[in-house]
């Protein structure tokens, strides 16, 4: 006999004991259920129940097809909803090549970036089979289950979409690596937090300006970052290691960025900064978030004052994919579970290395390398990314006793609301 299926879809008002109800009429007939998806959005329910039963009327207690249906129709009515019931003869479901998430972020998201997305999708021949949203704010945040589609391809449509829409997309295989435990790497300066470390102390020195100008063109590629680095600490010669007090009571963390890595590591993440910066200052960070792992620069002092020379081997652009590797390596993680986020040249050998290279709020030539760019300032939108919605965020932090504020991101001792 042929197996056939009935698709049940319900929608109206959502209310407790819908579904209950709607299996508790499936019961009284001869069917098995072949899939079911419910959302709600805004208080509004669509139910859909996939069943399969063998034969052309299936007969039983509850009697024939045309009963099945009728008794639904009963429960639709008295429950205030609409019901639509489709047959077809049911096929075996072959899993199509490229199952890939595709996640949009958007400040506002508007519909056109919607349309611009699904019609790239469409245009490579792959099929959306579920939309999700992960996040309403700051910024909202959907993710697409997309089946059908080469990633490579589609990643370098979606990117020309997404420039289009001044929107953020990210293309990534779906399995079972992505819920795995995974090491973040970071880059502190313009990322983890705003601004620039050693502009903070060049304002100190009086040589704000000049330091400023070296620090855009290393972090644009124009100049050798080693180099560049030592001709900067040259003009902090003189200032006395109190500053560094001073300073770090100067740095503000990014928005989100106590969200972000307080909710990694409840998931068992291992985290890590990686910095061309000193660890004068990436020291009380490590301390104040729990970070695990981290690799910066030194800053030479003799005599209580600045010498404007740094101590050992400079941490430069390959430095920063070495240390990403060492970590790897410490934490049993491998490589193809690293992410690496950074905004400037010198974060481009890690980001190439890592199984997923973010650029956050970056420089054109990273956030044409890295696999995704985030151009949102708030870090806690990475999470989006690795698929782990603000909901669960929020409800976690929530049992924590903890809120969230985006304004209050000074480094220094934590109250109990930070975001």
């Amino acid at each position: 006999m042929n197996q056939r299926t009935l698709l049940i879809t319900l929608t109206g008002p959502d209310r407790p004991g819908v579904t209950s109800r709607l299996f508790a009429v499936l019961a009284g007939f001869p069917v098995t259920v072949a899939d079911v998806e419910q959302v709600v959005i805004r208080g509004r329910l669509t139910l859909g129940v996939l069943v399969a039963y063998a034969g052309e009327r299936p007969t039983g207690t509850g009697g024939t097809l045309g009963a099945l249906w009728t008794a639904v129709e009963r429960i639709a009515e008295d429950l205030g909803m609409d019901v639509e019931l489709s047959t077809s003869t049911a096929a075996k479901e072959h899993r199509k090549r490229g199952r890939l998430h595709v996640s949009v972020l958007g400040a506002p998201l508007l519909p056109a970036a919607i349309a611009g997305i699904a019609g790239r999708i469409a245009a490579a021949g792959a099929n959306i089979d579920r939309i999700e949203r992960l996040a309403n704010y700051p910024v909202t945040c959907v993710e697409l289950a997309v089946s059908g589609a080469d990633p490579d391809a589609l990643r370098a449509d979606l990117a020309a979409e997404a420039a289009a829409q001044q929107v953020d997309v990210a293309v990534q295989r779906s399995g079972l690596q992505r819920r795995a435990k995974r090491l973040v790497v970071m880059d502190v300066d313009s990322t983890l937090i705003q601004g620039e470390v050693i502009e903070l102390l060049a304002a100190h020195a009086g040589c704000l300006g000049e330091v400023e100008k070296v620090t855009a063109a290393a972090m644009r590629g124009e100049l050798d970052f080693a180099e560049s680095l030592r001709e900067r600490v040259a003009l902090l010669a003189g200032l006395p290691e109190e500053i560094f007090d001073r300073v770090r009571a100067e740095v503000v963390l990014t928005p989100g960025a106590r969200t972000m890595v307080r909710t990694l590591k409840r998931l068992d993440y291992r985290f890590a900064i990686v910095s061309g910066g000193f660890t004068q200052i990436t020291d009380a960070l490590v301390s104040e978030l729990g970070i695990d792992y981290s690799a910066a620069n030194t800053l030479e002092v003799s005599g209580g004052k600045l010498t404007g020379r740094v101590v050992g081997e400079i941490v430069d652009r390959p430095g920063k994919a070495r240390a990403l590797e060492r970590f790897a390596a410490e934490a049993g993680i491998p490589i193809t579970q690293t992410v690496a986020i950074g905004d400037g040249a010198n974060d481009l050998d890690m980001i190439a290395a890592a199984g997923l290279g973010i650029a956050f709020n970056a420089k054109p030539v990273v956030r044409q390398a890295a696999d995704t760019a985030v151009t949102a300032p708030y870090l806690d939108s990475i999470l989006y990314l690795l698929g782990i919605p603000r909901a669960e965020v929020e409800a976690a932090d929530a049992e924590d006793g903890l809120t969230h504020d985006l304004h209050h991101t000074r480094l220094g001792p934590p109250p109990a609301a930070r975001p």
